[in-house]
């Protein structure tokens, strides 16, 4: 996997080749896309910012995701439907935006074990009416935290998917 700090400036430049501008709604990052991101000089021309909507009451009341939509079993916070739904509903509240992102995960401990380190990532390209979207499902590699208070291993859980939310990107950007 490429380094981070390269990362960073591919869906830097990836934004202004296309001359796009990015949203994300976040919520196992809590912000930590955006924050990578504003280490990246020159990123305020093309970041619009960042909505961390790490609750599921959250996802509703801020982004009007549906309830049953979030309580459903088959479906879930942690899928790539509501994914979807949070990058078209936050790319539909950033009118300045062109391309939205999302990632919803569960990083652990305490994860349902069918969905131990499971991420959804979505990008959503606004194209005049309609608009284009694509997920992604990852499974993460990196160990389940033991506890509560096993803060590395829930780190290096975080920036993993924050990895593999900047590499899709890319390769969005790229097409």
């Amino acid at each position: 996997m490429a380094s981070l700090y390269s990362n960073l400036i591919q869906v830097r430049d990836g934004l202004r080749t296309r001359s796009d501008r990015l949203v994300l709604a976040e919520s196992c990052t809590a912000g930590l896309v955006a924050a990578e991101l504003g280490q990246i000089p020159g990123i305020s021309e093309f970041l619009c910012g960042s909505m961390v909507v790490y609750r599921t009451p959250t996802k509703t009341a801020w982004l009007g995701i549906s309830t049953v939509l979030l309580e459903n079993p088959e479906i879930g916070p942690v899928s790539a439907q509501i994914t979807t739904a949070l990058a078209e509903a936050i790319l539909a509240r950033t009118p300045e935006a062109t391309v939205a992102a999302a990632i919803t995960g569960h990083l652990g401990p305490g994860s349902p074990a069918e969905l131990d380190g499971k991420v959804f990532c979505a990008v959503v390209r606004r194209r005049d009416v309609d608009s284009l979207s694509k997920w992604r499902g990852y499974q993460l590699t990196s160990p389940t935290p033991v506890d509560n208070e096993d803060l590395l291993r829930r780190s290096a859980r975080q920036r993993e998917a924050v990895g593999l939310l900047l590499s899709y990107l890319i390769e969005f950007l790229a097409h």
